[in-house]
């Protein structure tokens, strides 16, 4: 588990934190600092542009086939290494209801957490869509988010709490684990985005061993919507950030 992490969202949690300490050794305050994802590699080529978030898209699925394939040949469920976490398309409907319905609550509240972080000084302002403006900008945008839903639902919950139980330890402890991992990813964000995505990362897992019966796909669909919503609302970042004064 622990190699698995490191060759994806470990090695992300370790650049996150040296990006934190940055940020903190600047002259400015944090909550006054910018940090900036999906950015256009080469915006004056577009084609080219389009090939390098081809590339963002597809290479980070290649932890998820990793923790796919591992679960298939080593100590492998009898369910097979999709059922057993639930990233399926057998209750395509009600996985799509619920994600969707946790989204309402949960981006609701990150909302008011975010802005509640970045007024209070305890966050950077995120600039979630950057990308130069062509015909591909809003599939790319939208492909990226379900991307980073794949990637962080699968190994963060289905495939590490998969492994963890075959281990017969207590699963509150992968719950804790899993959840301080996915903070420390997003500390690039600031203190903010560290504290929300563990506490969202401790709700995912209750869910997901509790409500969704150990199945990841409700997650990927709720991660999503959190990432298309954010993506593609990032115009009306400007007004939020009046709203606090920034």
């Amino acid at each position: 588990m622990f190699l698995v992490l490191m060759v994806s969202l470990g090695e992300s949690a370790v650049y996150a934190t040296l990006s934190i300490v940055e940020k903190l050794t600047r002259n400015v305050p944090l909550g006054q600092q910018t940090t900036s994802i999906n950015n256009s590699a080469v915006p004056d080529r577009p084609w080219l542009d389009l090939m390098y978030q081809a590339a963002y898209i597809v290479l980070p699925m290649a932890p998820v086939a990793l923790c796919l394939y591992l679960l298939a040949v080593h100590l492998a469920p009898a369910e097979g290494p999709f059922r057993v976490m639930g990233f399926d398309l057998t209750r395509p409907w009600r996985d799509l209801r619920s994600g969707s319905v946790i989204f309402v609550v949960i981006g609701v509240a990150g909302l008011a957490f975010y802005l509640g972080a970045v007024a209070f000084g305890l966050n950077t302002q995120v600039r979630p869509a950057n990308l130069a403006e062509n015909w591909w900008t809003i599939p790319v945008l939208v492909l990226l988010a379900i991307k980073n839903a794949v990637l962080e639902e699968v190994l963060m919950v289905g495939y590490l709490f998969t492994r963890w139980a075959q281990t017969g330890r207590a699963m509150w402890m992968i719950v804790v684990i899993s959840a301080v991992v996915r903070g420390m990813y997003h500390l690039y964000q600031g203190w903010g985005g560290f504290a929300g995505n563990v506490l969202m990362g401790l709700i995912f897992g209750w869910l997901f061993l509790t409500v969704l019966k150990r199945r990841v796909m409700p997650l990927v669909v709720t991660h999503s919507w959190l990432d298309i919503f954010s993506f593609l609302g990032a115009p009306l970042l400007p007004w939020l950030m009046s709203l606090i004064g920034r």
